[in-house]
């Protein structure tokens, strides 16, 4: 009997194989972290940088050193160019600066010429502005919107028989604008472009729609010198009158005042065609 068959007598025994633990167990496939390649570890390892403070501050006295001398080098360059320029250069360059002087001293009298015309302007704006204002006075005037006054005459008519008629008041007032009258006035009536006659029942006279009675006032604002003679002419308004037994009267005045006014109407239909 051999040594390995003798029962007790060095006989190896073979230790059962280790069995791994639950925590030291290698995780499934799925759970495992991805394998990262060259490229992404490259990437972890630049960012973000781990810069130290001391690098940070040595980082800044480089740049602030590399600003100056840069500066420095700029200065240099400037000043070394014109001391070690030519005369010629010199010279042009003096030639340059005596232009752009006499450019600038152009240009400095033509805004000095264009605010003289500004100037001008401003001037004639303020006279065109006082000439519509006056403009528009004399329209105001016209249209009896506005009172006028200045020399003309007055005619004074008494009809005491009630033989005066609207056309013959009319005839009248057509008489005085072919003399130069620019303002008339009937009783408290004023006289415009658009006045209208008619003959009131009753006896008298309406004018625009208003009655007006004898004795009729006319004052009328013009040449007196143009005005008188126009009536008195042969056959004309004052003989026309008197031949209906009317009492007529014209006289001559350096005040005339027509205060009679008449509202402003707009035009319904009409509008400036000017821009």
């Amino acid at each position: 009997m051999s040594a390995d068959e003798t029962p007790g007598y060095n006989r190896r025994r073979e230790l059962p194989a280790e069995v791994p633990s639950e925590s030291e167990a290698p995780a499934p496939p799925e759970q495992r972290p991805p394998r990262l390649t060259g490229r992404q570890r490259l990437a972890q390892g630049l960012w973000p940088p781990r810069v130290t403070r001391p690098q940070l501050i040595v980082a800044l006295l480089l740049f602030v050193l590399g600003l100056g001398l840069a500066i420095q080098v700029r200065s240099n360059n400037d000043s070394s160019a014109l001391r070690g320029a030519r005369q010629e250069d010199l010279v042009r360059i003096l030639d340059e600066l005596d232009d752009r002087t006499q450019r600038l001293e152009e240009e400095k009298r033509r805004l000095e010429e264009q605010r003289t015309g500004l100037e001008n302007s401003s001037d004639q704006a303020e006279e065109a502005r006082k000439q519509t204002v006056e403009r528009e006075r004399q329209l105001g005037i016209l249209a009896g919107t506005v009172a006028a006054q200045g020399p003309g005459i007055t005619l004074s008519i008494k009809d005491e028989k009630g033989a005066i008629e609207a056309d013959m008041l009319l005839d009248a007032i057509q008489e005085l604008r072919a003399a130069g009258a620019e303002a008339i006035q009937i009783n408290d009536v004023r006289v415009v472009a658009n006045t209208h006659f008619s003959d009131a029942s009753g006896g008298g006279v309406r004018v625009d729609g208003h009655k007006v009675g004898a004795p009729y006032l006319f004052k009328v604002i013009g040449k007196p010198q143009d005005l008188e003679p126009a009536l008195n002419i042969p056959g004309g308004v004052v003989q026309t009158l008197e031949k209906e037994q009317a009492t007529v009267g014209v006289t001559r005045s350096e005040k005339i005042v027509v205060d009679a006014l008449r509202p402003a109407k707009r035009p319904d239909y009409a509008r400036s065609s000017s821009p």
